[in-house]
């Protein structure tokens, strides 16, 4: 069985499907994935995928607001606390810093990432952390909150060994998204090869980052596979050793969630 540790199922192109998530769902199924992990990265939209995890129960979910995002509820400690109670959280996040897409004074970022670590320790949640343009400050942040008391996971990780060797002194998981097909992305094929067997797993971050062979299309759950078979390339070892390890290495981080077959 595969996980798909960070996907965005309310963000994802159905066209190919008539519209109806089922259809992204079941070709995630066909394609081995037995769990699903739908993050949040606004308040306004979370009870949109709160309905999506209570209707499928091989889906679990976060709470949290997205780093760039500007418009909508500023999160407290309080609200995100309550919310993580709600059956199907298993994390707080997306948080993060991403000094990519936002410029100018970004206290604001440091705040809400502060925010959310407090949160994260009061819940007792893992946090799905975003690292953008961003590695010193946002290692800083997790090691000054005392973040490594909770640990979570450095989604879509595409730094090198010695940042990731940063993340997993404070208890942080590396998770390995489709850029990790990407010829291109020397530094992370020496984080895959390196990385030790129960602190990894996979994601698609879908409607995101599609790996090969569909880069630069819509990408989907079922996709999660290939991000799986060219770790298992890297590693030296068998795709079906790659799901057994980071299925397991995801419901001993969020062991809130229920394993499904």
């Amino acid at each position: 069985m595969l996980v798909d540790s960070h996907c965005h199922l309310d963000r994802l192109d159905l066209t190919p499907f008539d519209g109806d998530l089922s259809g992204a769902l079941f070709a995630a199924t066909t394609a081995g994935v037995g769990h699903l992990l739908c993050v949040c990265i606004d308040l306004e939209n979370f009870p949109a995928i709160q309905s999506i995890a209570q209707e499928h129960p091989h889906i679990s979910l976060s709470v949290g607001v997205h780093p760039n995002e500007t418009t909508g509820r500023e999160p407290g400690v309080d609200e995100l606390v309550r919310l993580a109670k709600a059956p199907g959280v298993v994390a707080i996040g997306e948080t993060g810093l991403d000094y990519f897409r936002s410029e100018g004074d970004l206290s604001w970022q440091h705040e809400r990432f502060c925010t959310h670590i407090s949160a994260s320790k009061q819940s007792r949640k893992p946090l799905i952390i975003h690292m953008r343009d961003a590695t010193d400050d946002t290692l800083r942040i997790l090691k000054e909150e005392g973040a490594s008391d909770i640990g979570g996971v450095m989604h879509c990780f595409v730094e090198d060994w010695e940042t990731a060797k940063r993340a997993l002194d404070l208890n942080f998981l590396i998770s390995f998204s489709g850029i990790v097909t990407f010829k291109s992305a020397t530094k992370l094929h020496e984080v895959a090869q390196k990385v030790p067997a129960d602190r990894m797993l996979i994601e698609t971050d879908s409607p995101y980052l599609a790996p090969v062979p569909y880069r630069g299309k819509s990408n989907q759950p079922a996709y999660v596979y290939n991000v799986a078979q060219r770790l298992a390339e890297l590693r030296g070892t068998t795709i079906e050793s790659v799901a057994e390890l980071t299925t397991r290495n995801y419901f001993s981080l969020f062991s809130d969630s229920v394993e499904s077959s």
